[in-house]
Protein backbone atom coordinates (compact mmCIF):
# COMPACT_ATOMS: atom_id res chain seq x y z
CA UNK A 1 0.00 0.00 0.00
CA UNK A 2 1.87 3.27 -0.84
CA UNK A 3 0.96 6.26 0.90
CA UNK A 4 -0.24 9.59 -0.53
CA UNK A 5 1.70 12.23 -0.22
CA UNK A 6 0.78 15.33 -2.72
CA UNK A 7 2.03 19.13 -2.77
CA UNK A 8 0.13 22.34 -4.51
CA UNK A 9 1.36 25.90 -4.75
CA UNK A 10 -0.38 26.22 -1.76
CA UNK A 11 -1.01 22.67 0.46
CA UNK A 12 -0.02 19.50 1.33
CA UNK A 13 -1.96 16.91 1.08
CA UNK A 14 -1.18 13.38 2.83
CA UNK A 15 -3.37 10.44 4.17
CA UNK A 16 -5.41 10.81 7.85
CA UNK A 17 -4.19 8.88 10.87
CA UNK A 18 -5.41 8.74 14.38
CA UNK A 19 -3.48 12.01 15.33
CA UNK A 20 -5.63 14.16 13.44
CA UNK A 21 -8.68 13.08 15.65
CA UNK A 22 -8.95 16.78 17.15
CA UNK A 23 -8.96 18.08 13.65
CA UNK A 24 -11.79 15.77 12.75
CA UNK A 25 -13.47 16.44 15.73
CA UNK A 26 -14.20 20.06 14.81
CA UNK A 27 -14.54 19.16 10.77
CA UNK A 28 -17.29 16.76 11.46
CA UNK A 29 -19.07 18.99 14.22
CA UNK A 30 -19.09 22.10 11.47
CA UNK A 31 -23.09 22.73 10.76
CA UNK A 32 -22.26 22.61 6.99
CA UNK A 33 -20.84 19.22 7.36
CA UNK A 34 -23.76 18.11 9.57
CA UNK A 35 -26.38 19.43 7.34
CA UNK A 36 -25.33 18.43 3.81
CA UNK A 37 -22.77 14.93 4.66
CA UNK A 38 -25.12 13.94 8.19
CA UNK A 39 -24.31 13.51 11.97
CA UNK A 40 -21.29 10.88 12.34
CA UNK A 41 -22.03 11.02 15.97
CA UNK A 42 -18.36 12.07 16.51
CA UNK A 43 -18.69 13.81 20.13
CA UNK A 44 -15.19 13.34 21.67
CA UNK A 45 -11.70 12.23 20.76
CA UNK A 46 -12.12 8.42 21.43
CA UNK A 47 -14.90 8.82 18.64
CA UNK A 48 -13.12 10.94 16.64
CA UNK A 49 -10.32 8.25 16.18
CA UNK A 50 -13.03 5.80 15.54
CA UNK A 51 -14.48 7.45 12.61
CA UNK A 52 -10.88 7.54 11.14
CA UNK A 53 -10.38 4.32 11.83
CA UNK A 54 -13.36 2.52 11.07
CA UNK A 55 -13.57 5.39 7.71
CA UNK A 56 -10.23 6.35 6.19
CA UNK A 57 -7.75 3.93 7.61
CA UNK A 58 -10.03 1.34 6.43
CA UNK A 59 -10.40 2.74 3.09
CA UNK A 60 -7.03 3.48 2.64
CA UNK A 61 -6.55 -0.43 3.68
CA UNK A 62 -8.66 -2.02 1.27
CA UNK A 63 -8.59 0.20 -1.73
CA UNK A 64 -5.31 2.24 -1.50
CA UNK A 65 -6.72 5.76 -1.20
CA UNK A 66 -9.49 7.36 0.79
CA UNK A 67 -9.89 10.64 2.18
CA UNK A 68 -6.92 12.97 2.70
CA UNK A 69 -6.01 15.45 5.46
CA UNK A 70 -5.98 19.19 3.11
CA UNK A 71 -3.27 21.34 5.17
CA UNK A 72 -1.43 24.64 4.36
CA UNK A 73 2.05 24.30 3.32
CA UNK A 74 2.79 27.75 4.78
CA UNK A 75 2.60 26.42 8.24
CA UNK A 76 0.81 22.82 7.89
CA UNK A 77 -2.62 23.63 9.58
CA UNK A 78 -5.66 21.50 9.00
CA UNK A 79 -7.91 23.09 6.63
CA UNK A 80 -10.00 19.97 5.29
CA UNK A 81 -10.12 16.96 3.92
CA UNK A 82 -10.02 15.71 -0.20
CA UNK A 83 -10.05 12.36 -1.37
CA UNK A 84 -12.12 9.53 -3.39
CA UNK A 85 -14.34 6.88 -1.73
CA UNK A 86 -15.07 3.82 -3.39
CA UNK A 87 -18.79 3.34 -2.46
CA UNK A 88 -20.50 0.13 -3.07
CA UNK A 89 -23.42 1.81 -4.90
CA UNK A 90 -21.37 3.28 -7.48
CA UNK A 91 -18.72 1.73 -10.07
CA UNK A 92 -16.52 4.90 -9.94
CA UNK A 93 -14.38 6.41 -7.41
CA UNK A 94 -16.36 9.09 -5.60
CA UNK A 95 -14.93 12.46 -5.03
CA UNK A 96 -15.23 13.96 -1.44
CA UNK A 97 -14.14 16.93 0.39
CA UNK A 98 -14.83 19.34 3.25
CA UNK A 99 -13.49 22.28 4.47
CA UNK A 100 -13.48 24.40 7.74
CA UNK A 101 -15.38 27.61 7.78
CA UNK A 102 -12.55 29.56 7.89
CA UNK A 103 -11.16 28.66 4.34
CA UNK A 104 -13.90 28.19 2.23
CA UNK A 105 -13.99 30.72 -0.89
CA UNK A 106 -10.33 30.93 -0.88
CA UNK A 107 -9.88 28.00 -4.14
CA UNK A 108 -7.98 25.33 -1.47
CA UNK A 109 -10.90 22.85 -1.93
CA UNK A 110 -10.61 23.63 -6.26
CA UNK A 111 -6.66 23.31 -5.88
CA UNK A 112 -7.00 20.39 -3.39
CA UNK A 113 -9.56 18.33 -5.89
CA UNK A 114 -7.79 19.13 -9.28
CA UNK A 115 -4.52 17.78 -7.23
CA UNK A 116 -6.39 14.15 -6.28
CA UNK A 117 -8.18 13.55 -9.48
CA UNK A 118 -4.53 14.31 -11.72
CA UNK A 119 -2.79 12.19 -9.77
CA UNK A 120 -4.87 9.37 -9.50
CA UNK A 121 -5.67 9.48 -13.50
CA UNK A 122 -2.09 9.52 -13.14
CA UNK A 123 -1.18 6.79 -10.91
CA UNK A 124 -4.16 3.99 -11.99
CA UNK A 125 -5.38 5.30 -15.26
CA UNK A 126 -8.81 6.11 -14.10
CA UNK A 127 -10.54 8.41 -16.39
CA UNK A 128 -14.14 8.31 -15.18
CA UNK A 129 -14.76 9.69 -11.40
CA UNK A 130 -18.23 10.63 -9.70
CA UNK A 131 -19.44 12.87 -6.78
CA UNK A 132 -22.35 12.81 -4.94
CA UNK A 133 -24.17 16.48 -3.59
CA UNK A 134 -27.09 17.79 -2.41
CA UNK A 135 -28.77 20.48 -4.58
CA UNK A 136 -28.46 22.49 -1.42
CA UNK A 137 -25.25 22.76 -1.31
CA UNK A 138 -24.32 24.85 -3.96
CA UNK A 139 -21.02 25.35 -3.02
CA UNK A 140 -20.16 22.61 -3.35
CA UNK A 141 -22.11 21.63 -6.72
CA UNK A 142 -20.49 24.71 -8.14
CA UNK A 143 -17.14 23.84 -7.40
CA UNK A 144 -17.83 20.13 -9.28
CA UNK A 145 -19.16 22.12 -12.01
CA UNK A 146 -15.31 24.48 -12.26
CA UNK A 147 -13.75 20.56 -12.00
CA UNK A 148 -16.01 19.59 -15.38
CA UNK A 149 -18.56 16.81 -13.50
CA UNK A 150 -21.85 16.85 -15.04
CA UNK A 151 -24.52 16.14 -13.03
CA UNK A 152 -27.67 13.54 -13.22
CA UNK A 153 -30.15 14.11 -10.32
CA UNK A 154 -31.37 11.19 -8.75
CA UNK A 155 -33.88 10.83 -5.89
CA UNK A 156 -34.09 8.24 -3.07
CA UNK A 157 -37.55 7.32 -0.89
CA UNK A 158 -36.22 10.90 1.29
CA UNK A 159 -34.38 13.62 -0.47
CA UNK A 160 -33.61 14.55 -3.98
CA UNK A 161 -29.41 14.23 -4.59
CA UNK A 162 -26.99 14.64 -7.52
CA UNK A 163 -24.65 12.19 -8.89
CA UNK A 164 -22.09 13.81 -11.17
CA UNK A 165 -20.12 12.08 -13.39
CA UNK A 166 -16.52 13.51 -14.83
CA UNK A 167 -14.97 11.71 -17.21
CA UNK A 168 -11.10 12.74 -18.78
Amino acid sequence: MQLLSLETSRLNLRWLTLDDAAFILALVNDPDWIRFIGDKSVTDLDTARNYLETGPLTMYRRHGFGLNRVALKADDVAIGICGLLQRTSLAEPDLGFAFLPEFRRRGYALEAAQAILEHTSKITGSSRFAAIVSPQNIASAGLLEKLGFSAIIRRNQTQAFLICMLSI
